[in-house]
C-alpha cells in the first residue's frame, strides 16, 4: 500500500475495462481503489503488505457481472457493503480496530470472497 503525502491526501486508483477483470497487488494500491468492467471480476492479493492499525484501505467494485476474490492476512478485518447478487464469503476478525479493509461491491452477478493466509 503506497501511503500519499499530504499534499493529496486520499489518492484514488482507478482501473476500467470494457471485458475482463482485474489482478490487483497490495504494493501498487494507494488508500482509495475503483475497479470497473462491465463483465469481469475483481483478484486483489493484500497479504503482500502492511496495513497499519487503525487504517481502512477501501476497494470499490462495479461491473454487472463479476465478484471480487481477496486475499488477505489473517489479521485484517474485511468489511463488505454495496447491492450485489451473490453472497459474502469471510470467517476472518468481526471486532473493531486493527487493519481494515473496506469493499464496496456494486454490481448484478457477483459475491465476495475471502481467503486468509
Amino acid at each position: 500500500m503506497t501511503k500519499t503525502s499530504g499534499d493529496h491526501p486520499h489518492r484514488t486508483d482507478i482501473k476500467v475495462s470494457l471485458i475482463g477483470g482485474h489482478r490487483l497487488k497490495g504494493e501498487s494500491l494507494h488508500e482509495r481503489t475503483l475497479t470497473a468492467s462491465l463483465i469481469g471480476g475483481a483478484d486483489i492479493d493484500l497479504t503482500d503488505i502492511d496495513i497499519p492499525d487503525g487504517a481502512e484501505l477501501r476497494i470499490t467494485k462495479l461491473s454487472l457481472i463479476g465478484g471480487v476474490s481477496l486475499k488477505v492476512r489473517s489479521d485484517v478485518r474485511v468489511e463488505v457493503h454495496g447491492i450485489r447478487l451473490g453472497g459474502v464469503k469471510d470467517e476472518g476478525p468481526t471486532e473493531p480496530g486493527g487493519p481494515t479493509v473496506r469493499i464496496d461491491a456494486w454490481g448484478l452477478i457477483g459475491g465476495v470472497s475471502v481467503r486468509r493466509d
